[in-house]
C-alpha cells in the first residue's frame, strides 16, 4: 500500500523536559512510542535540562498501549534519577554534619583564644578536632559516595534493562 505524500496527517504535540546529559537517550526512547522531534522547533537546553518538542501521528495504531508503555518508561526514568541523587544524599549529609561539628570546635577554640586572658590550655584541645572536622568531610564524602554507588548501581542497571524492554515492546507495536 502506497501512502500519498500530500495527504493530511494530524499530529498531537507534547513538550518533554529531560536531563540535558541524557537528552539523546530520551529522544531514542520516545521514538519507540511513536514520537518524533518536531523539526520546526529545535531542542532547547538550559540549567541542566533539555526541552524536547515532539509530535506524534494522532491516528497511530495501539495508541493506548503505547501511552501506557510511555508512562511506565517515564516512571522508570524518574526512579533512575532518584537513585542517582541517592548516591550523593547521605554522603553529603554526613560530610556537612562532620563539618558543622568541626566548626563548633573551632568556635570554642576562637572564644578561648580571644578570652581575656587567653585560655591556651583549652584552645589547643579544641583546635585539633576543629581542624579534623574541617579536613575529613571531603574524605568522608568520597568514601561514602563510593559505597553508595556500589550499593545502588545494580538497581540502576536493572531499571535501564527494564527501560530497554519497554522500548522494545513499544517499537514492536509501531
Amino acid at each position: 500500500m502506497q501512502e500519498n505524500k500530500n495527504s493530511f496527517v494530524g499530529y498531537e504535540y507534547k513538550t518533554f523536559t529531560v536531563p540535558a546529559q541524557k537528552a539523546s537517550q530520551f529522544i531514542d526512547c520516545y521514538e519507540s512510542f511513536g514520537w518524533e522531534l518536531d523539526e520546526n522547533i529545535p531542542p532547547a537546553t538550559g540549567y541542566g535540562s533539555s526541552i524536547l518538542k515532539m509530535k506524534r501521528n494522532r491516528k497511530i495504531i495501539n495508541k493506548m498501549e503505547l501511552t501506557r508503555l510511555q508512562r511506565h518508561f517515564e516512571s522508570c526514568a524518574n526512579e533512575i534519577e532518584t537513585l542517582e541523587k541517592n548516591k550523593v544524599t547521605m554522603p553529603t549529609m554526613w560530610a556537612i554534619i562532620v563539618g558543622v561539628i568541626g566548626t563548633v570546635f573551632m568556635a570554642g577554640f576562637t572564644f578561648s583564644i580571644v578570652h581575656e586572658p587567653p585560655i591556651v590550655w583549652l584552645g589547643i584541645p579544641l583546635a585539633i578536632p576543629g581542624f579534623i572536622g574541617w579536613i575529613f568531610p571531603y574524605f568522608i564524602f568520597i568514601k561514602m559516595q563510593q559505597k553508595q554507588t556500589e550499593k545502588i548501581q545494580p538497581f540502576i542497571e536493572a531499571k535501564i534493562e527494564e527501560i530497554y524492554k519497554i522500548c522494545e515492546k513499544g517499537y514492536s507495536l509501531l
